[in-house]
């Protein structure tokens, strides 16, 4: 069979595309794998054709999390906000028919389509237009729920979630009503969401279904059938050893297991000096070492110390066991990643859907969360303290026991794919 998957973002968004991707080819299907293009070279190594779509990552990246910096720090700078979000959607909006044109070209007689939070409008026109079998596949639960907002009760949550949708839908309707023109289309009615939902597209929730108590129950009917329409099968991640790992494990045996401190693709460069002093100080008051992976922050001109070792790339599943506590910026693949290991977890997040993460190990209790610009050295040891205690230890390991292993998750997706593309044929 041939599948296409397609998602632009960052390292973290691709990767369970990829591991999907992996797997499909594992199996001797044709596989598509269509992401940013600096992230061409990191598709082909999951043996897929890689084809990029989309703009360069930097130029939406840098203006997305100051747009969200000052969202959350000086939101009545309603100039500001408009402009930086400008600059963060512009490259996005100019590369639509781009990447709609990529889609369309690619989808003709595949068997299914398989696309993300980004750009998932186009990929349900293009599904739509040349009747090509949709399926969508994400991280965290975007479809309206209650639970996703776990300090707000279900009903507001739910109802929040209904708004952001429309909201969305209005800014985007003028963008989407050309392109669906452009593809013979009818104008929209109403946010894509429910277009999906109207193709009988399968919608894979790759994360479980325990880190979000009630969300199973509360889509039950979606999955009351034959072939579940929104399946949970946990994180998908490849799992890739990293250079440095038997480096890092050299450094962790020969002292007490260190806490983890890792942001991924968050942009610190700015404040990577004053970054390593907050953690290398909280760490020296608890009389604790510290591992930091460098990620997309360039930590090459900070002060070192003793007990803080930088590293660059890791592989998650091999250190963080080692690891006492993960402290990170709340993406979905370290957030799963870390669970995973059973080590209670902090985040210091940046972004919305990062403040949700937080939000919900907080309601778990197996770990706790603060906004990045507002953690400083005291705040840190004081959250520190409160993932290392005992019981926030004994819940992250009772909940680690319950999660989808990595490898069950990548299978029960790949299945899923294949039954789906099959029971579209013809």
């Amino acid at each position: 069979m041939k599948f296409v998957l397609a998602n632009w973002g960052t390292r973290g968004e691709v990767e369970p595309y990829a591991a999907l991707a992996r797997e499909l080819v594992r199996r001797g299907h044709a596989v598509h794998l269509v992401v940013g293009p600096e992230l061409v070279g990191f598709a082909e190594s999951a043996g897929a054709e890689a084809v990029p779509f989309g703009p360069p990552l930097a130029a939406v990246i840098e203006p997305h999390h100051h747009y969200w910096n000052l969202f959350f720090s000086k939101p009545w700078q309603l100039r500001e906000l408009n402009r930086l979000l400008n600059d963060f959607a512009s490259p996005l909006s100019q590369c639509r028919d781009q990447v709609r044109e990529t889609l369309l070209t690619l989808s003709t007689g595949a068997d299914l389509l398989l696309s993300g939070m980004n750009y998932e409008e186009v990929a349900s026109n293009v599904a739509e237009c040349c009747g090509t079998a949709l399926a969508t596949l994400q991280h965290f639960p975007l479809r309206t729920n209650g639970s996703l907002v776990p300090f707000l009760p279900a009903r507001l949550g739910r109802a929040t979630m209904a708004a952001t949708e429309w909201l969305t839908w209005r800014g985007h309707k003028a963008d989407d009503d050309a392109e669906r023109m452009a593809l013979g289309l009818p104008k929209t009615t109403g946010h894509w969401t429910k277009r999906i939902a109207a193709l009988d597209a399968m919608e894979i929730q790759a994360y479980d279904a325990v880190c979000y108590p009630g969300l199973a129950d509360e889509w039950a009917a979606w999955n009351d059938q034959q072939i579940p329409k929104r399946p949970f099968v946990g994180a998908l991640t490849m799992q890739l050893p990293a250079d440095d790992d038997a480096e890092i494990a050299s450094w962790i045996a020969q002292g007490s297991p260190p806490i983890f401190f890792g942001f991924g693709s968050m942009p610190l460069d700015s404040a990577a000096a004053d970054t390593i002093a907050m953690i290398a100080g909280a760490c020296a008051q608890l009389g604790e070492r510290a591992v930091i992976g460098a990620g997309w922050t360039d930590f090459g001109s900070v002060p070192r110390y003793e007990h803080v070792k930088i590293v660059g790339a890791v592989n998650y599943a091999e250190i963080f066991p080692a690891c006492r506590a993960i402290v990170h910026h709340g993406g979905s693949g370290t957030t799963n990643a870390g669970l995973r290991s059973g080590r209670p977890t902090m985040i210091l997040w940046m972004l919305p859907d990062q403040a949700c993460w937080a939000a919900q190990l907080k309601k778990l209790k197996v770990g706790t969360g603060r906004r990045f610009s507002a953690t400083t050295e005291e705040t840190l040891v004081a959250d520190l303290r409160t993932i290392l205690a005992p019981d926030c230890v004994a819940r992250a390991q009772q909940l680690a026991a319950k999660m989808t292993k990595p490898g069950e998750s990548v299978a029960a997706a790949a299945d899923l794919a294949e039954r789906f593309a099959l029971s579209r044929r013809g």
